[in-house]
Parts: structure tokens; C-alpha cells; sequence
């Protein structure tokens, strides 16, 4: 008998934790500093699917431990953003604290290669209402990397158009 209720016990306490992890990679025929740039730039984020503003000053740069909010597109309830990991011209790590039951986890990575800069976007959802948050933020995950590429690409010069031409077809992903 005792048995049986240490476990019930111990079950009781048990909490039901999800965890989701994806990562989207693009590249790009921007250089690395013009891609970094831009990743930086918490004050512009009118790339992003997701969020619409920020309430950063104009030229802050991020380093560990900034605190900022921002504004979704979907409710004018800021959340916070909270930056913990910054490796110039490397990678920006950064969590988000919106709501009690989930905790998100971004990741920007900028690397050169031969073919051009890559921008790896990871994004770690933790927590009881991961799924859902999942199932209504997944779409707008998919397009980050691509957003963020497509605007440097649009603000670059017109000479870095005509390279990526040449690069599409030297370049093979495999």
C-alpha cells in the first residue's frame, strides 16, 4: 500500500513540459556585415512577420543583459525581449518572455562561405502551451529568414543583384 501512494505522489507532481526546436537556415548573396546589420537593428523590425515595433533607441547596440519590449502584430500587449548571448558578426541569442507557461528561444547566426553568407534562424518553444503557441506562430516562423534576407538583399547595392546571379548557378545546396 505504501507503494502505490509514493506514486501516486510523485505523479501528481509530475508536469507535463513540451518542447519544440526548429531551425531555418537561407542564404544570401549579402555580405556578412551587411546581414549582421541588420539582425542588430532592434530598432527596425518591419522585416519581421511577427513583431511590429520596438521601443529601442535609435543606434543601441545589443549586448547581454538588455532588456526591451516590442509589440506584436497581432495583440498591442508588449512583451519582453530579453538579449543573453551577443558574438559579433556571429551570433545573437535572445529570449522572449511573453506569457507564464512558455518560454521562447531565438537564435540569429551569420556565417560567410563560398557561395555567400548563410543566416541561420533557430527558434526553441519550451513549456505547457508550447503547441499551441506553435500551431498559431509556425507560419510566421517559417518566413523569418527569408524576410530578414530578402530586406538587406533589397537595401544592398545594385551590384550585389547582379552577383547573385552568378552565384545561383556556381553554387549547389545539398
Amino acid at each position: 500500500m505504501q507503494g502505490w501512494f509514493s506514486k501516486f505522489i510523485n505523479h501528481k507532481r509530475r508536469r507535463f513540459c513540451a518542447s519544440l526546436v526548429r531551425t531555418y537556415r537561407e542564404i544570401s548573396s549579402a555580405s556578412v556585415d551587411e546581414l549582421w546589420q541588420k539582425v542588430v537593428d532592434l530598432r527596425d523590425v518591419s522585416w519581421h512577420p511577427l513583431l511590429k515595433s520596438t521601443n529601442v533607441p535609435l543606434g543601441l547596440v545589443p549586448k547581454p543583459g538588455l532588456i526591451f519590449q516590442a509589440v506584436t502584430r497581432f495583440w498591442p500587449i508588449p512583451i519582453q525581449i530579453f538579449v543573453e548571448k551577443v558574438n559579433p558578426k556571429e551570433m545573437l541569442s535572445i529570449r522572449v518572455l511573453a506569457i507564464p507557461g512558455i518560454e521562447e528561444r531565438v537564435i540569429y547566426q551569420v556565417e560567410s562561405t563560398v557561395c555567400g553568407s548563410y543566416l541561420s534562424y533557430s527558434v526553441t518553444l519550451r513549456g505547457w502551451l508550447s503547441p499551441l503557441i506553435w500551431s498559431l506562430s509556425r507560419p510566421y516562423a517559417d518566413r523569418v529568414a527569408r524576410s530578414l534576407i530578402e530586406a538587406v538583399e533589397k537595401s544592398a547595392l545594385p551590384t550585389v543583384s547582379g552577383k547573385k546571379k552568378s552565384l545561383d548557378n556556381s553554387c549547389f545546396d545539398f
